[in-house]
C-alpha cells in the first residue's frame, strides 16, 4: 500500500459514539479503574510496573481470578501509566498519583477521550509484535540481554507485517467491492500479505507461509479484541491439536469459520484511519468535504467509489439550497484539463440530488458547449418541458466527454466495453463525425473503443478515427 495513493474514504460513525466504544473497550476501563483504585499506598518498580506484592490486589479490583489475574492486572496497570491515567511522582520511592488525563474520561471531550484511546491502542500494537514472553525468556543471553537471533524475530519486520495486514483489513472494509462490516477469514487476510499478486497457484512453500502467518496473527488478535480494534473468532482449537488425539466432536472440514474470522469495528475503522494519516497516508472520510467549495468536491471524489461519492454529496448538498448548489456545481464542473470529464459526471450525479428547485440553473447553461448536453438530460429526466433539442456536435461532445469519464472512473471496464458497442451499433457513422469533435479527449477516446471493440472491422475504424482527431489536434 502506497502512501502516495488517495485510500478509499471511510464512513466513520459520530465521535460521540465512538467515545462511548473507547471508554467500554476492556483495556482502557481496566486501566481506568486501576487508575482510580491507586493512592498513598500503591508503589511501583523502576520500570513503573506495580509491584508483585500488589498485583493480587489490583486483579482483586478487576474482578481477575486464575493463573493469568495478575499477568493481565499488569498489563492493565501499564496502560494506566502509558496513557497518563496515572503518573509516577517520586521513581526513587516508587509512589504515584493520578494522571491529570484520568479527569477527560468523564469530563473531557470525544476527540479526548479517543486521544487516550489511540494511546493505548499503540501500547497493545506494540506488545502483538513481541514474541511469547516464555520465548523471551528463553532467549536471555548472559549477559542479560535478549539474543533475538534465538527467536528468529525481527522487530521491525514483526511491525511491518502486522501493520500490512490490518492495512489490508482496513482496505477490505472501506473498499466498495470489500465485505464492508463482514468478517474476513484469517487465512484470506494471511494470504493478502504473503501470496504475491502474480503468482496463480501457490506453492507448497507459500502455503506454509500462510499456515505460520494464521497461527500468529491468531494470537495477536487475540491481544487485539479487548482493546476493541477487532471482533474476533479464534482459530478453533481442534485446528491446533495432534493427528493422534481424539477429538471431542465431529467437525466440519468444509466451515471456513474454523480458521478464524475477524472483523474492524467501528472504532477499530477510526484507529486504523488515524495510524494511516500519522504514517503520511491520504486516508479521507465521508464529510470531509461538506464544508468546502464545489472544486473540491467534484475533484475530491473523482476517484472515490459511487456509494461513497454517493454518500458525500448528500452531506455537501445538505448544507445548501438546491439552486445555490446547482449553479456552485456547474460553475466547478467547466474545464478542458484531463480531470474535466470526470468532474463533470460527478457533477451530473450530484444534480441527481437535487430537486426541481434547481430548474432555473440548469437553464441558464443550454447553451454552454460543455454543460449543455448534461443540462439537457437533467431537465428531461426532471420533466421539464420546452427543452430544445441538442444540435449534433453538442451531442457527440458530450458522448465523448461521457466516454472519457468513465475511462477515468474504471479503466477498460465491462459497462464500458458495453457502452462503446452500443454507440458503434445505434450510430452508423459515428467514427465519421466524432473524430472531427474539438473535445481534448475525442483521440484518447477513439483508440479506447478501438481497443474495446470486439469486432475488428469497427475496432479498426476507431483507430483510424482516432490518428485522424490526433493529427487535427497537431499531436
Amino acid at each position: 500500500m502506497s502512501d502516495s495513493s488517495t485510500l478509499p474514504p471511510a464512513r466513520l460513525r459520530p465521535e460521540a459514539e465512538l467515545a462511548r466504544e473507547a471508554l467500554s473497550a476492556p483495556v482502557l476501563a481496566r486501566a481506568a479503574r486501576l487508575a482510580r483504585w491507586a493512592g498513598a499506598d500503591t508503589r511501583v518498580d523502576a520500570g513503573g510496573g506495580l509491584v508483585e506484592e500488589q498485583l493480587p490486589a489490583a486483579a482483586e479490583q478487576l474482578g481477575l481470578a486464575g493463573d493469568d489475574a495478575a499477568a493481565h492486572a499488569s498489563e492493565a496497570w501499564r496502560i494506566a501509566v502509558d496513557t497518563g491515567l496515572v503518573e509516577i511522582t517520586d521513581e526513587e520511592a516508587g509512589t504515584v498519583a493520578a494522571g491529570e488525563d484520568l479527569a477527560l474520561l468523564t469530563g473531557g471531550s470525544p476527540q479526548d477521550v479517543l486521544g487516550l484511546w489511540l494511546t493505548a491502542l499503540e501500547a497493545v500494537l506494540a506488545d502483538a509484535s513481541v514474541p511469547d514472553l516464555d520465548d523471551l525468556v528463553d532467549a536471555m543471553a548472559e549477559g542479560g540481554e535478549v539474543d533475538l537471533s534465538s527467536l528468529d524475530w525481527d522487530p521491525e519486520a514483526e511491525a511491518e507485517f502486522l501493520d500490512g495486514v490490518l492495512g489490508n483489513l482496513y482496505l477490505l472494509t472501506v473498499g466498495e467491492e470489500g465485505p464492508g462490516e463482514a468478517r474476513v477469514p484469517l487465512p484470506a487476510l494471511a494470504a493478502s500479505v504473503i501470496v504475491p499478486g502474480d503468482m496463480g497457484e501457490p506453492s507448497n512453500e507459500v502455503l506454509e507461509q500462510v499456515s505460520d502467518a494464521m497461527m500468529r496473527l491468531d494470537d495477536q488478535f487475540r491481544m487485539l479484541e479487548p482493546v476493541g480494534l477487532v471482533e474476533y473468532q479464534p482459530v478453533d482449537e481442534a485446528l491446533m491439536a495432534d493427528a493422534d488425539e481424539e477429538l471431542a466432536a465431529p467437525v466440519d472440514e468444509a466451515d471456513v469459520t474454523r480458521y478464524g474470522m475477524v472483523r474492524l469495528t467501528p472504532l477499530g475503522l477510526y484507529g486504523l484511519r488515524a495510524r494511516l494519516l500519522d504514517a503520511g497516508f491520504d486516508a479521507p472520510a465521508v464529510g470531509d468535504l461538506a464544508d468546502k467549495g464545489a472544486d473540491a468536491l467534484l475533484d475530491g471524489t473523482a476517484p472515490y467509489p459511487p456509494g461513497a461519492a454517493h454518500a458525500e454529496t448528500e452531506l455537501w448538498l445538505a448544507g445548501r439550497g438546491p439552486l445555490a448548489a446547482a449553479r456552485e456545481l456547474l460553475a466547478a464542473a467547466r474545464g478542458t484539463d484531463p480531470g474535466a470529464p470526470l468532474r463533470r459526471l460527478r457533477c451530473q450525479q450530484a444534480l441527481s440530488l437535487v430537486g426541481a428547485e434547481a430548474e432555473p440553473a440548469l437553464r441558464e447553461v443550454l447553451d454552454d458547449a460543455e454543460l449543455g448536453g448534461l443540462a439537457r438530460v437533467w431537465l428531461t429526466e426532471h420533466g421539464a418541458r420546452d427543452v430544445p433539442a441538442p444540435p449534433q456536435q453538442m451531442v457527440f461532445w458530450l458522448t465523448i466527454d461521457t466516454v472519457a469519464a468513465q475511462l477515468a472512473a474504471e479503466g477498460n471496464s465491462e459497462e464500458l466495453r458495453a457502452l462503446v458497442e452500443g454507440l458503434a451499433r445505434q450510430h452508423s457513422g459515428f467514427f465519421d463525425t466524432a473524430w472531427r469533435v474539438g473535445h481534448p479527449a475525442t483521440p484518447d477516446v477513439l483508440e479506447a473503443m478501438g481497443r474495446l471493440h470486439p469486432d475488428k472491422r469497427i475496432a479498426k475504424e476507431a483507430r483510424k478515427a482516432a490518428f485522424k482527431a490526433r493529427s487535427q489536434q497537431g499531436g
